[in-house]
């Protein structure tokens, strides 16, 4: 699974860090010990990336969710 942020040319350096951090799913907390922040900085940080618009795309390989069925399945059939 690969995690792509559009838009985040319109971003700062510490905003594209929140918005990665958040959207692996980080705490407020959590960011904002690891990036050596206070919670209300990095709040205020991932609001104003929001406001700016961002889009997060989640790229997931097909044969992951096995939609098409096992790579020994395609070789019985041939």
């Amino acid at each position: 699974m690969n995690i792509e942020i559009r838009g985040v040319e319109r971003l700062s350096f510490r905003e594209r860090q929140v918005v990665t951090l958040k959207e692996m799913g980080y705490s407020t907390e959590r960011i904002a010990r690891r990036l050596n922040l206070s919670p209300s900085t990095v709040a205020t940080l991932f609001n104003r990336a929001r406001s700016k618009g961002y889009q997060v795309v989640i790229v997931i390989p097909g044969d992951s969710l096995g939609l098409f069925g096992s790579e020994e399945e395609e070789e019985n059939e041939s």
